[in-house]
């Protein structure tokens, strides 16, 4: 080797690796262990995911939005910030005892009001309806049914009272028809229930049995899209896989973990704990021998003296239901039944996913006994203990406060929700909280979220405006930056970096909506410096932030659509709309503005209130709001109509409560354009160039100061009455 090879080695510069810290890896809050465990799919990036769907008899109400909102923003965080391939399996229940219940009873009910019988008739029906259903009322032990139940008895006592009154004197047949409707309606439950004790095993026409959960399910399907929840990838009915659970049930069997008994096969749950490598009850091993649990578990047609005996163990649960008069059944082994609830989900997972998942969801109250006898029954199918590697549970929803039960009636229906609020709305609702842990829907909770969604919809509407403002194109676009940008951009990354730590942390889309509010204030306050020292906003820069922002949005399915910035003006609306009316409108707001600034130089008041009312009145019916800033061209901002609108109302309200607190003496005072003098009261006595007011001028004031006298005295009533503690501006 030469010396100039071998001094040109020596004097080669070596290279180290930057040091830093390793990056952080998505954790998910496991039900199986009770803790945050780092995430690792079976087969690369590919997610295989079963989620526990709705039984179908009734109307979707907010508890399924809970759960279905929660893992749609899950699965939207796997696919599209994490990029998994998620496969995402969810069943339909469209055989279950609910269903066979509801179903016969509304079957029973229709023909009983549809025939034509006497009032005394459906008097005497109702009465003995009621009794077991006092009955029923006198044993109950939850307090929250027994109010409920009260409640209804009440109602309907009142409604027998009042049409006994009615009937004792004369009355109109009109009359005694209304009241009859008005009877039937309270007592529907009770008369329901009644009629189905009696008729219910004598249905034959199993047709009933699947038209009431086909119809629910296409409600249930409109709902979620009404809630921009993502369609599953496979959909599976239980009504659709009876020759697969029969299958699934003959091999729990002969695997020894399950027995034939009265023409029902029951789980044994006491052979498959005593097994060293299984043990019963995995989530919830406290909620073991939870008979009342249990008992739910099985449903209402399922519980009795006689089903109780054809178990080895109370603790057993029924994986196949011998049917009974009056229910579906199909052809098996063991004779004519149905599938029980557990092994539906066992049976129609493992069909799609195979005998081991990725991901397994469903809501908190299907922990026990659900969720844990499906582990039991498919561990013992088969004979491995990973059917499930990552459990997530979804919290329980509370309404106002109060427990949300449909058993209980106290449950708000999708359709009812979005009559009040948008999907966006409701869906910014869930973002603020986590996704496992207790939710509150209420009028103060969604008031938060519609705030979190005007926050955010006023920083990307003032971008929108800076970015129109200031279209700069090629060499133009770059700016110099100054501490400010930098400032701003160290921010920026800052919190792209902690909302990707916050999702990798069981995605806590709370703590990451708390950064994204973090981001845009900051943002809002470099706009507010830079037009207050005269400089131009940097364009790109609040871009690039509005842009992240808008795709993490979408990212958690609260924006639909293809813009680079912001909300779609109107859900139903082109998304090129914006870029179709801006023109128009600042055509108009440049007129406008001319036509101001010319009237304030003549004092033109009258035409001052013309342009003020185009602003006020006449823009937001049309969902346009309007900004005057003194010395900068008006802002344009295209908003939803009806938040406008209550914008308006509130600022009125507002006004007229500010109004009321101002003193008599002092509410002309400030009114220095128009009047130079006044006398002892505090009512003017010349205009502003000094001229001696007319008397017609002094009577209307006069009234006007009469007017504020009262409304004053009237609020310091009312401050006196309530004991408030603010103290009135002196008179």
């Amino acid at each position: 080797m030469s010396d100039s090879t071998s001094k040109m080695k020596r004097t080669q510069p070596s290279w180290m690796p930057p040091s830093g810290s390793g990056e952080t890896k998505l954790k998910l809050y496991n039900s199986l262990t009770r803790q945050k465990e780092e995430f690792i799919p079976q087969n690369g990036r590919r997610v295989l995911w079963y989620s526990c769907g709705p039984t179908v008899y009734d109307a979707s109400h907010m508890g399924h939005a809970r759960t279905y909102i929660s893992f749609d923003i899950l699965r939207r965080v796997m696919n599209d910030f994490f990029n998994y391939d998620v496969l995402y399996c969810m069943n339909i229940t469209d055989i279950d005892d609910k269903i066979i219940v509801r179903a016969r009873q509304n079957y029973l009910l229709d023909k009983y009001t549809g025939e034509s019988r006497p009032l005394k008739t459906v008097l005497a029906d109702i009465k003995e309806a009621m009794k077991p259903f006092t009955e029923k009322l006198e044993k109950e032990t939850d307090p929250d049914k027994k109010v409920m139940m009260e409640k209804i008895k009440a109602k309907v006592t009142e409604t027998l009272k009042d049409i006994e009154k009615v009937m004792s004197g004369a009355s109109s047949e009109d009359e005694l028809q209304k009241l009859r409707d008005n009877l039937l309606t309270n007592a529907r439950d009770i008369l329901s229930s009644w009629l189905d004790k009696l008729h219910g095993s004598e249905i034959t026409d199993n047709s009933i049995f699947s038209d009431l959960p086909t119809f629910w399910e296409e409600e249930f399907h409109k709902d979620m899209e009404s809630l921009n929840v993502l369609p599953a990838d496979v959909l599976t009915r239980v009504s659709e896989y009876v020759p697969e659970i029969i299958d699934f049930v003959k091999k729990i069997i002969e695997n020894g973990f399950a027995y034939e008994s009265g023409g029902s096969v029951y789980f044994n749950t006491t052979t498959f704990d005593q097994k060293d490598d299984h043990h019963y009850a995995k989530l919830v091993p406290e909620a073991y021998g939870d008979n009342k649990a249990l008992a739910e578990g099985e449903g209402e047609l399922s519980v009795s003296e006689e089903r109780l005996g054809e178990k080895k163990s109370v603790n057993d649960f029924a994986v196949w239901k011998a049917s009974k008069p009056g229910e579906p059944s199909w052809d098996s082994p063991w004779g004519k039944g149905r599938p029980g609830w557990h092994i539906e989900c066992s049976v129609m997972a493992s069909c799609i996913t195979g005998e081991s998942m990725d991901i397994h969801t469903g809501g908190y109250d299907l922990k026990f006994p659900h969720h844990d006898n499906e582990l039991a029954q498919s561990e013992a199918y088969f004979g491995h203990d990973s059917w499930v590697r990552y459990f997530l549970h979804s919290g329980h929803l509370t309404i106002e406060g109060c427990k949300m039960s449909k058993s209980l009636k106290n449950f708000v229906t999708i359709k009812d929700a979005l009559a009040s609020y948008s999907a966006r709305q409701i869906r910014f609702l869930y973002l603020l909280h986590s996704w496992k842990d207790t939710l509150d829907y209420s009028g103060n909770t969604m008031d938060i979220a519609i705030q979190y969604e005007k926050h955010m919809n006023e920083f990307f509407l003032t971008v929108k405006d800076i970015m129109r403002k200031s279209a700069s194109h090629g060499v133009a676009a770059f700016e110099k930056w100054t501490d400010a940008e930098t400032s701003l951009n160290e921010k920026y990354l800052d919190k792209r970096q902690a909302v990707y730590e916050a999702l990798c942390d069981s995605v806590d889309t709370r703590t990451t909506l708390d950064h994204i509010r973090e981001l845009v204030t900051a943002s809002n306050s470099y706009v507010a410096k830079a037009k207050a020292e005269k400089r131009r906003p940097n364009q790109k820069l609040l871009y690039n932030i509005a842009s992240y922002v808008t795709q993490l949005f979408k990212v958690f399915g609260a924006i639909s659509g293809d813009q680079s910035i912001g909300f779609p003006h109107g859900d139903a609306q082109s998304s090129d709309l914006e870029e179709t009316v801006i023109p128009y409108l600042k055509v108009l707001a440049d007129f406008r503005e001319n036509v101001r600034q010319s009237a304030k130089e003549q004092k033109a008041t009258g035409i001052l209130k013309m342009c003020d009312d185009i602003r006020d009145n006449v823009l937001p019916n049309l969902g346009v709001r309007l900004e005057d800033h003194e010395g900068e061209p008006p802002v344009i901002k295209l908003v939803d109509r009806q938040m406008l609108l209550k914008e308006r109302d509130e600022k009125i309200q507002a006004a007229k409560e500010a109004q009321k607190k101002i003193p008599p003496s002092e509410m002309f005072k400030s009114e220095t354009d128009k009047y130079s003098k006044f006398d002892d009261r505090g009512l003017p006595t010349h205009d502003a160039e000094g001229n001696e007011l007319t008397k017609s001028a002094l009577k209307k004031l006069t009234k006007l100061f009469e007017a504020q006298e009262k409304k004053y005295k009237d609020y310091l009533q009312s401050q006196k009455d309530s004991g408030s503690g603010d103290k009135p501006a002196e008179s």
